[in-house]
């Protein structure tokens, strides 16, 4: 199964250069796992934990300190990690609030996709109150991953499932979801809510297995997330307050499985 307008190689690059936030959270702990799971067998992965040290600039610590601190409060939760996914991942200690180091950072590494946690944050929450996942969902230029637990633990993905609607970011999220499909060597459902902006026609096409619903996506999409691993959807590259409400933010929240929100760099 391929898609006839993406290259083979969306699949393959999405996966190149992985960023994981950790903070010693279980939340942080699945992310580093999947992340570990899925990075491209030729890519590379990098933990990064972020403590906000908000009296460094204040007070003028020298880089020492600075260091010395973050090492205390956040060593931990690497050396963690690096457990969980082995010596492959490089390791980064940022300085600042976690949205946007990891944001800082998913630049300087030259991210294709940034994986989190989610720590059970309402959409509202997340906007209003700091959560990371949110605000990278909104801000990222990078495909971002927002991993919850699932129970095939050192399997993960069991099963894969795809939101489609025939535009061509569905598309690019249908290779995706294909490419993980063949490596992993799991199931993968394809799904295309009837009601909607969709071109039934060009999704039929793309992948003529497709699933119906007979609903609008973000109910379809959900529905389907509590029988799969992980649940992927394309970015119509929306940012800031004009991605909130959007498909992808809204399953992104909701589902009960893994999501992955696919942006490419020409929707970024």
């Amino acid at each position: 199964m391929r898609t006839a307008s993406v290259p083979r190689t969306v699949g393959d690059r999405t996966f190149m250069r992985v960023l994981v936030g950790v903070d010693g959270s279980d939340a942080g702990r699945e992310a580093a796992l999947q992340a570990g799971r899925l990075v491209a067998p030729e890519g590379t992965l990098e933990l990064a934990a972020a403590v906000y040290l908000i009296d460094a600039s204040l007070q003028h610590w020298s880089k020492e300190r600075i260091q010395g601190r973050l090492e205390r409060e956040a060593g931990p939760w690497l050396d963690e990690a690096i457990t969980q996914v082995g010596p492959r991942a490089t390791t980064r200690l940022l300085n600042g609030p976690s949205k946007q180091a990891l944001l800082d950072e998913s630049v300087r590494y030259g991210a294709t996709l940034i994986v989190v946690g989610s720590h059970g944050h309402s959409r509202l929450s997340e906007l209003l109150i700091g959560g990371t996942a949110g605000p990278l969902l909104h801000e990222a230029s990078c495909s971002v991953l927002v991993a919850r637990p699932s129970t095939s633990y050192g399997t993960f993905p069991l099963n894969v499932a795809v939101g489609i609607d025939g535009s061509a970011t569905s598309h690019e999220a249908l290779a995706v979801a294909e490419y993980l499909s063949e490596r992993f060597r799991v199931p993968l459902r394809i799904i295309l809510a009837r009601h909607g902006d969709l071109d039934i026609v060009h999704a039929e096409f793309e992948a003529p297995q497709v699933e119906f619903a007979d609903c609008g996506a973000v109910e379809a999409l959900v529905e389907a997330s509590k029988t799969t691993d992980l649940m992927i959807v394309g970015s119509r590259g929306l940012h800031g307050l004009r991605s909130v409400g959007s498909v992808s933010e809204r399953v992104a929240h909701s589902a009960q499985s893994s999501v992955l929100v696919v942006r490419s760099p020409a929707t970024g």
